[in-house]
């Protein structure tokens, strides 16, 4: 059955690869050849359904690792961009060799479970720059969604690195996802971050830098949040570059950092 399977999976490859290879040799059979290799095939795959199964999620593979492919060669050609932080909140030093970006939303469910992960990842690796760029995918169904967003980029702004990882952090350890996030909340994170009451400023600036997130974003390829690129800082290709998304182990993630170091 094996072969059978790599014999119909090797049939759809030229048919999708090579139509007109396959329309030449398909010209060598009769039409009463033709017709039997068609009944014994459809005869087959009456008697083993999986077999379209396992073709079903051969292509899939495929086309996951193809798209794959694609988001890594696009995060390379954005490097420039990617590794422009100006005005973005960035952690580690600047001469850092490797650089850890991530696309996220306070109220994603799944940014909440990568937050701690992404701590743990940090305190192991003080020599690389972790980026965090905004990119509030849920305000328009959560408002609180966009205005943590915006809150935090005036602490990053006003405050500097520490303050703003305590706000980020702060954030995440309310758990208070998918929709569940208040102003209070956002307030007192906020204060507890800078040290004093803390009143946000017009945020017209730091709605521009969400903007332009969200373009890159898109750019790349991710149709969610958190996203990861794993980079070098000079010297980014497809062979050291890692795109990753959703939520993921720390080891998959370390892995991406030490192959972005080598």
């Amino acid at each position: 059955m094996k072969k059978i399977t790599v014999l119909f999976l090797s049939a759809l490859a030229i048919t999708t690869t090579s139509s007109a290879a396959f329309a030449q040799q398909d010209s060598d059979f009769s039409a009463k050849q033709r017709q039997e290799i068609g009944k014994i095939a459809a005869d087959y795959l009456r008697e083993h359904p999986q077999i379209l199964v396992q073709i079903s999620q051969e292509l899939q593979k495929q086309q996951q690792q193809q798209q794959q492919q694609q988001m890594v060669s696009a995060a390379v050609q954005s490097s420039s961009n990617l590794l422009d932080v100006k005005g973005i909140p960035h952690i580690g030093p600047k001469n850092a060799k490797v650089t850890v970006t991530e696309f996220f939303d306070y109220q994603c469910y799944y940014c909440h479970h990568m937050a701690p992960i992404v701590e743990k990842l940090m305190k192991a690796n003080p020599k690389v720059q972790f980026v965090f760029r905004d990119w509030p995918i849920f305000a328009s169904r959560w408002e609180n969604s966009g205005k943590a967003a915006t809150v935090g980029l005036q602490v990053w702004h006003d405050k500097g690195a520490a303050s703003y990882i305590k706000y980020h952090n702060g954030i995440f350890a309310t758990n208070h996802d998918e929709g569940k996030l208040t102003e209070t909340d956002i307030s007192q994170v906020a204060k507890a971050a800078v040290g004093k009451a803390f009143k946000q400023a017009n945020d017209e600036a730091y709605k521009k830098t969400i903007m332009k997130n969200d373009a890159l974003a898109r750019q790349i390829g991710f149709q969610g949040t958190p996203g990861f690129i794993v980079m070098p800082t000079k010297g980014a290709s497809v062979q050291n570059t890692a795109v990753i998304g959703g939520a993921v182990p720390l080891q998959a993630l370390q892995q991406a950092i030490d192959k972005a170091q080598k």
